[in-house]
């Protein structure tokens, strides 16, 4: 049972408290219970919750009041860094620093810093030569590069007086491949501090983590004994769809159902830049559902996307991985997925985007005839229970979808480029997949995914070779035909056009790209006769070199020995003195 803040016996500052009042939350939630108290004693925790528990006030509660109870002692200078909060995307650090930024408010004395890739190093630099900061909500590259840089600032003298440090989602840092990173930062920060690591799983990695960071820490977890691994509130559906009509499945399903905000998580970069250009074409017009994309190669562009979707009453943000972990927009009714994620844990990441903090939530994934064991598994390995959706829909309007997507191919070759390489990115990702029995290429009706790409030809790609694909037809013309909207552009390709038809080589082309030419079986065979005939002479040649050298050192005779004693005989005179240096120049011939 969640517990009041009087029932959990937590004495805070009169500022801490008013603030964590802003928030209009009467009751604790377990992992705040659980945590808070422990933090406050002086203790490391290491806390395991599932996503949409708390997580964030769970760790700036505390850390606010214990910053707060060291001002009793001495006020913080504003360059002294008391408390540092490194999550592993930009987006987390980001909404973590927001809500920092609200208890501010109510919190006098002490000062933040966000320090993120994507920004200027040389604006966060001139930021903390300015203003200091006595809290550092960050990234770990990013705060990497700061400690390291003792020229413009010594950050890592500033940190000495860390109070607290606090890891959160510690299990995706470890994921994302910022285990050194992490040890590098470690070596900087004083041992004298309260340590605390939040994490939705306990991998081995982060046990590591735990072993390695954190002093006699008291472990908790309030998820293990929860009979799902998601929300109660949060209910999860799925739909088998035909295997050329996964967009048609999605857009019926979108106009069926009143969705005012979602999440579709798609498997690559390339297919987000894809289908965000496509998807305000083929929606239908009454829907009034803006269309946002956002992924990991985006960089500046990133927050401001992610800004205008949390102030967009409406709206459909198309989205990789970058988004499944921590983020917090509690506006979001639906979570889509066109595929399951490259690994189970994942399933239960991206679906936490809704449903948080008790209210109601639904998320639906999109799975192909062949992937219909995918429903029984993530129930065993996740214990995610999946309803089913009926969702019928017709060959005429899966083949109306194509037909539009490949008519705007047609206007813009920029968009059918674009179109191949989201198909191709998303069979390479498909391939990788952490579940290899259940998910195999060699299972995926490739023709008709391409058809829903709306691909109007297939790529030159080894997973198509043998491979039956007669449910493709490719479209009757000519793609050398097809023009760039990009005036530009399309005048550049069409000079380069003109040389390949004259040269048979295409402008700026590396040569390695072609194939060798093939030398005749006979005259490899010839090639190889005349290497081994030149080997066999060498080695007689250096056989008769040896010989010889052996021959000449037997020919000394033994007169020449005979002389040689005579001159050793006389040196040992003359350093006895037995003979004049004259009588010794004489015999020499000196």
């Amino acid at each position: 049972m969640p517990k009041s803040w009087n029932e959990l016996g937590v004495s805070l500052n009169v500022e801490v408290k008013n603030a964590v009042s802003s928030f209009k939350f009467p009751f604790t939630t377990p992992v705040q219970a659980a945590t808070i108290p422990q933090l406050l004693k002086q203790k490391d925790v290491a806390a395991e919750a599932v996503t949409g528990s708390g997580k964030t006030l769970a760790f700036l509660i505390p850390l606010l009041e214990i910053l707060k109870r060291r001002e009793g002692e001495e006020k913080w200078k504003k360059h002294k860094v008391g408390a540092v909060v490194i999550s592993p995307t930009r987006e987390l650090a980001l909404q973590t620093s927001d809500v920092l930024k609200q208890m501010l408010n109510y919190v006098k004395g002490l000062t933040s810093a966000l320090f993120v890739g994507g920004n200027s190093i040389e604006e966060d630099l001139q930021h903390f030569k300015e203003n200091g900061a006595n809290i550092i909500i960050c990234t770990p590259g990013r705060l990497e590069d700061l400690l390291t840089r003792k020229v413009d600032i010594n950050l890592a003298q500033a940190v000495k007086s860390l109070e607290i440090l606090i890891l959160d989602e510690a299990d995706r840092l470890l994921d994302l491949g910022f285990q050194n990173t992490l040890n590098t930062i470690l070596s900087y920060f004083p041992r004298q501090r309260r340590t605390g690591l939040f994490s939705a799983t306990q991998t081995n990695e982060v046990k590591d983590l735990i072993r390695a960071g954190l002093r006699n820490p008291v472990l908790i977890s309030v998820s293990s004994k929860a009979p799902q691994s998601t929300p109660v509130s949060l209910t999860n559906y799925y739909i088998i769809t035909k295997d050329n009509g996964k967009l048609a499945s999605l857009i019926s399903f979108l106009e069926n159902k009143d969705v005012q905000k979602a999440l579709l998580f798609l498997p690559t970069c390339a297919c987000v830049d894809y289908w965000a250009q496509v998807f305000p074409t083929v929606i239908s017009k009454n829907l009034d559902l803006p269309i946002f994309a956002i992924h990991g190669k985006m960089k500046q562009k990133r927050n401001k996307v992610l800004d205008s979707f949390r102030k967009s009453v409406k709206g459909l943000i198309l989205c990789t991985d970058v988004m499944a972990r921590g983020i917090d927009i509690p506006e979001i009714d639906w979570v889509l997925q066109w595929d399951p994620p490259a690994n189970a844990s994942a399933f239960v990441h991206r679906v936490g985007r809704t449903a948080r903090q008790g209210q109601q939530g639904s998320s639906l994934i999109l799975l192909l005839e062949n992937e219909e064991a995918y429903i029984s598994f993530i129930e065993k390995n996740q214990r995610v229970a999946l309803k089913p959706i009926e969702n019928e829909i017709t060959d005429e309007q899966i083949y109306s979808y194509i037909d539009q997507i490949r008519n705007l191919q047609l206007k813009d070759r920029a968009l059918m480029e674009k179109a191949t390489k989201a198909y191709v990115s998303h069979i390479r990702a498909y391939s990788k997949h952490e579940c290899s029995i259940l998910f195999q290429v060699k299972n995926l009706p490739l023709g008709a995914m391409a058809s829903s790409y709306g691909l109007l030809q297939l790529p030159k790609m080894p997973e198509l070779k043998n491979r039956d694909i007669c449910d493709f037809q490719a479209c009757d013309v000519d793609i050398n035909s097809i023009p760039y909207k990009d005036k530009q552009r399309e005048k550049l390709r069409l000079q380069k056009l003109e040389e390949y038809k004259r040269t048979g080589n295409w402008p700026g082309l590396k040569q390695k790209f072609f194939k060798k030419p093939t030398t005749p079986w006979s005259k490899t065979k010839e090639l190889k006769e005349q290497k081994k005939v030149r080997k066999t002479k060498r080695k007689q040649s250096n056989m008769a070199k040896t010989s010889g050298l052996k021959k000449r050192k037997k020919a000394i005779s033994q007169e020449d020995i005979d002389e040689i004693a005579r001159d050793i005989s006389l040196l040992k005179k003359f350093k006895k003195k037995k003979i004049s240096e004259e009588e010794f120049d004489k015999e020499f011939g000196i």
